[in-house]
């Protein structure tokens, strides 16, 4: 499995969003892109993730990143998950799991012990030009929201 790290072009993307609109990596050309892969909506989890960044959302965008979230749910899940939490970013949808797999965010992981596939919580930072600015794999759900705005001078 191939990780991406600064400098890296970003993998291009164009996936089907809660909203039912397609949102591609362009859409967010000259912004600083804050890209977020969570395992599986509404668990407690990426519950806890996607609402430490909703609550965190007008300090990122004041900061200049726009957020989006990424999971292999079905945009159907996305959407009840968005509006049973208030979400206010886009979660996009990627049920093939090649995007994640490009991003290096689906792969043999540890979980309790043993070692099995799935979606690694992963995070990224992706410049106006299309390069991977920073990348967090690994991450914890609870407490990374911080850890980002601290890592990132925010």
């Amino acid at each position: 499995m191939t990780r991406l790290v600064p400098g890296d072009t970003a993998p291009t993307f164009s996936l089907p969003s809660d909203e039912g609109k397609q949102l591609s990596l362009s859409d967010f050309s000259g912004s600083r892109l804050l890209l977020y892969v969570y395992p599986a909506a509404m668990t407690p989890g990426c519950t806890a993730e996607a609402c430490d960044f909703r609550d965190s959302l007008n300090t990122l965008q004041t900061a200049g990143f726009e957020v989006v979230g990424l999971s292999p749910d079905h945009p159907k899940k996305l959407a009840e998950f968005r509006k049973l939490e208030g979400l206010n970013f886009p979660l996009l949808s990627d049920p093939s799991k090649g995007v994640l797999t490009a991003y290096g965010a689906f792969g043999e992981k540890k979980l309790y012990g043993k070692v099995v596939v799935g979606v690694i919580r992963s995070t990224f930072v992706i410049g106006p030009t299309g390069l991977i600015d920073n990348a967090w794999y690994n991450v914890r759900a609870k407490g990374h929201v911080a850890k980002l705005q601290r890592d990132l001078d925010i």
